[in-house]
Order: structure tokens, then sequence, then C-alpha cells
């Protein structure tokens, strides 16, 4: 009562204060001050208990729900949060559609806050869509390597020149260097394309270019682009900013450097001082698919993100490139298929070399495997350098499809030791064709529980073996048998060095996952009728 009369002395403190006609308006402004701050005390409560911690007696049945959940997580939100989930797995329409809401505004905010630290510089008019996805997931920093591959006139290395400028303007403690593997090369390449994307976007007033030496530097912060050959060493040492580190690398033209183990002198002695890098490949794959740098793009890397284009890709796009290179590309692919393929559609197309044409190089599912009727396993034996190779493979005879499954091995593994690791993978439920030069490590399988014989060898079955793999689909995926797949993607004739002839025969070397397959299906391809 006292409080009520308070505020209406108050209150009449300032009507006498001002004009009598200004009474309603600020009874409502008062009320309507009470309420917000009512409403906000509301809000502060619910947020305090909302993140209050569970009794232990809660937090122990939460945890029955999510054993992973650290401590300072188990709260009452949370709590609440499982309940809904189980009442929406009990079938609670509600419970799932609040959920639902819970979840897309969870991320409308993190998307919201990373629009917000994030300035979009480059125009997705400038990208073709085919490169919208890996432009957003450069922009969240979701892979540090991304190699791009494919045809002439994919856009590839244009894209590429434009993410460079924006991520130089939202990273202002970081600076990019662009390499050729020669250095003479630069200017006409990776700077012209640099100066085009500028200017593209419309940056060229916030960049400074210079020839000599040649770099473009943003001129609000001084961060710089650095272009060096690998080929002069000395320069590329010499390098180091005034402030943060260089942090973006682009390799134009990957398979003109050195090799794998070259790139990665080059990015351990270019990338130091900071946490954060993005370092892009970009290249036309060479002829042959044993080139280290199809192989590169070929092997799996859960921090690289491999992308391949072709001219056919674009969209409305295709009209940049102007109409005679789509009439020249199109004649070429009328006249001669294969170059076409390997010019404009961006395929490791091959050299003729290759023993096995019909390799399927893709991602094998859980499914697919399952579907899978009969399973072949073969082992080749070694110790050192050479290694214990086991493969296991399935056969479809309707389609004349090999698909492997899954791969052990290595050097120096005894072979009882292999056995168990066979058995512990479940392996032991079909029969296992060995090399037969080992016939004391096939009765060590036998002992072991594995029903191991002897693959069947015959005068010629070395060349039988091959050439009905040859004449198969094999399908590899370099997850599941990465060595598998190095081998049969890089398996090719000797050549004469001085005729440069095909020298007929099977090179007995970098083969045990390839004699595995062999001897696990020598029992199709050594019967009658089965031959190339």
């Amino acid at each position: 009562m006292n409080e009520q009369n308070l505020k209406r002395g108050n209150l009449a403190t300032a009507f006498h204060a001002g004009e009598g006609n200004g009474r309603g308006a600020v009874e409502n402004g008062r009320k309507s001050g009470e309420a917000r701050r009512r409403k906000k005390a509301i809000q502060q409560l619910a947020a305090t208990m909302l993140e209050s911690a569970l009794t232990e007696g809660h937090k122990k049945a939460l945890k029955k729900l999510v054993p992973d959940m650290p401590e300072d997580d188990a709260t009452v939100a949370a709590a609440m949060v499982a309940g809904q989930i189980q009442a929406a797995i009990k079938g609670n329409t509600s419970a799932y559609l609040a959920l639902s809401e819970q979840a897309e505004a969870v991320r409308a905010k993190q998307e919201a806050e990373e629009k917000r630290r994030l300035k979009f510089h480059t125009d997705l008019e400038n990208i073709p869509d085919n490169f919208h996805r890996l432009l957003r997931d450069v922009r969240m920093h979701g892979h540090r390597q991304y190699v791009l591959h494919g045809g002439r006139g994919s856009m590839k290395s244009s894209t590429v020149a434009q993410i460079i400028p924006e991520l130089l303007k939202n990273n202002p403690n970081v600076h990019a260097m662009c390499m050729r593997q020669v250095g003479n090369t630069l200017k006409d390449s990776v700077f012209s394309k640099i100066k085009w994307a500028i200017e593209k976007n419309g940056l060229q007033e916030e960049f400074k270019v210079t020839k000599s030496p040649m770099e473009i530097t943003l001129i609000a912060t001084g961060q710089k682009i650095y272009f060096r050959g690998a080929d002069d060493p000395a320069k590329l040492k010499s390098i180091t900013p005034e402030f943060g580190y260089i942090g973006i690398l682009w390799f134009e033209e990957l398979d003109q450097f050195g090799g794998e183990e070259a790139i990665r002198k080059i990015e351990q002695s270019v990338i130091r001082g900071g946490d954060d890098a993005w370092i892009f490949k970009t290249f036309n794959p060479p002829l042959s698919r044993t080139n280290w740098a199809n192989q590169y793009a070929g092997e799996p890397d859960s921090a690289k993100l491999v992308h391949k284009s072709a001219y056919t890709d674009l969209g409305a796009e295709r009209e940049w490139l102007g109409e005679a290179f789509i009439a020249e590309a199109e004649h070429l692919r009328e006249t001669n298929p294969t170059a076409y393929a390997h010019e404009y559609a961006g395929e490791a197309v091959g050299t003729g070399a290759e023993i096995f044409p019909f390799l399927e190089i893709r991602k094998i599912t859980d499914e697919e495997i399952a579907l899978q009727e009969r399973i072949y396993q073969g082992q080749d034996w070694g110790w050192h350098p050479d290694p214990k190779a086991f493969v296991r493979l399935s056969y479809n005879h309707n389609t004349e499809t090999v698909m492997l499954i899954d791969e052990m091995g290595g050097t120096c593994i005894r072979t009882k030791d292999m056995a168990e690791r066979i058995k512990a993978a479940g392996y032991d439920d079909f029969e296992i064709r060995c090399g037969v030069d080992e016939p004391e490590h096939i009765n060590d399988y036998r002992d072991a529980g594995l029903i191991a014989r002897p693959a069947i060898v015959t005068p010629g079955s070395v060349r039988r073996t091959h050439e009905w793999l040859q004449c198969r689909k094999i399908v590899i995926d370099p997850e599941r048998t990465p060595n598998a797949y190095r081998e049969f993607s890089t398996y090719e004739h000797d050549i004469d060095q001085k005729t440069g002839e095909i020298i007929d025969g099977y090179p007995d070397h970098d083969n045990h996952y390839i004699d595995a397959v062999r001897y696990a299906t020598s029992v199709l391809s050594m019967k009658r009728g089965e031959s190339a």
C-alpha cells in the first residue's frame, strides 16, 4: 500500500511539473516501462534457470541418453531438449516440430554470425554456378587443401584468382603467394589472372600493382600477394612479410612441379607462423593416369577438397568463352574423341601403356557390399620390403565386374598375426586363395582356422590371370583399398627406352595387391572357356 502511494505521489509531482493534458501519456508510459522491466526480468530469470546445473540424479539420467555430454553442458535446457527428442522418437509430432524449429534457428544464427564476420567481396555473378559450393567451403574454411582439376575453359583458375583477394580482405594478418614451376611464366599467367580478378570485382582502387618487384598490395593494410617460381629456391626463401604470415598459397599447373614431395617442402617453407592456411592447386590432368598429380587428386584426404570441372559444366557462363572456343571444342569432339576427352573434358585418358583399362574409381557404399552374393579372397606373401597383401572382393558374372571390398597388409607382419587380423575382421567366412611359393604359410593359415588353399597356377597362368582381369571392369574405392588403388591405377607395361615401344609382358614390381586379386579370382580365370 505504501509503495502504491509513493508511486502516486511521484506521478502527481510529475503532473504538477508539466502540463495537465500529459497525465494520460505519462501514466501509459509508466505502465509500459514497468511491463518491459517485468518482461526483461522474467526473460533473465528464465535464461538463468535454463542454464542452471541439474541435480546429480537428473545428470545421471541425462548421461544415459547422451553418454559423451561434457559435465558443464548438463543443464536444465539440455534436459528439456533430451525430453523433446524422446517424445519425438515416440511419435510426438509437436515435439518434432519444436526441435526442427530450434535447429533451424541455431543454423540461421550461425549463418548470420558468419555473414557478419565475413565480407563477401567476390561477386557470385563472376563465379560459375558449379564452383559456388567450393567457394562456400573456402569461406567457411572447411578444408586446408583445394585441388581443382579439369579441362580447358573450365574456369578453375579464374575462380581461384577471384577467391584470393577476398581471403586477403577478410584475414588482415595473412599474405598470399602464387606459384608456377618456372618463374618466367608468372607474368602472363597467375599475375595477369589476379589483376583481372581484382578489376572484375571492382577492387582496383583498393590494390596497388607493381611489376618490379612483381607484387600486388592491399593498400589499406599492406598485405601482399607475392609471385614466385619454384625454379629459384633462393627467391622463395627470401620472402619475409613485415607482419603476419603467408597463409594463402596457389600452385598453378600443379603437374609441372617436381612431385608431391617437392610440393610438400614448398608448403613447409612458405606457410609458417600462423594457424590458418588455404592452399589451392590447379591443373589440367596429364595424359598418363600414373602422373603424380593425377594420383594425388585421387587419393583420399579429409583435409582436401577435390573439384573436377569442364567447360560443359558451365551454364549460361559458356558465353564467356566465346563462340570460337566452343566451335573448336565441338569440332575436336567429333574428329578426335580421345583428344577431346583429355583436353576439354579433363580426363587422364592414358598413354596406351596402361594394363588395366577398365578401372572405375569411385565410392563403394556399405549397401552395395551387402548386396554382393559371392565373395573371393586372395593372399600374396611377403615380408620386407615386399608386403603381405590380403584382398577381399566380389565378382558379378552378369556384368563381368570385380569389386574390391577390403584389403589388409604391410611389411614385417608374421603369418599368424595376419591370420588373426583376417579372423578379427570376420573374413574367415570364405576361402582364401594364396600364392603357392610359400606352402608353409598356407598351412599356418589352416592351423589358425582359415579356409586357405593354393591359387590355381599352371604354365602360362600369369598371363592368363592378368588378361582375364584386363577384360573386366574393376571397381575400386581409394578409401577402402588405397594400396590396391595405387597399384592398379599405376600398373603399366615397361617401355623400351631406345625404341619407345611397349614391352610385352607384365612387370613384376609394385603389384602385390594385384597378385592377391589374381589369386582370389584364379578359380574363375583358370576355368576352361574363361580365357581372354
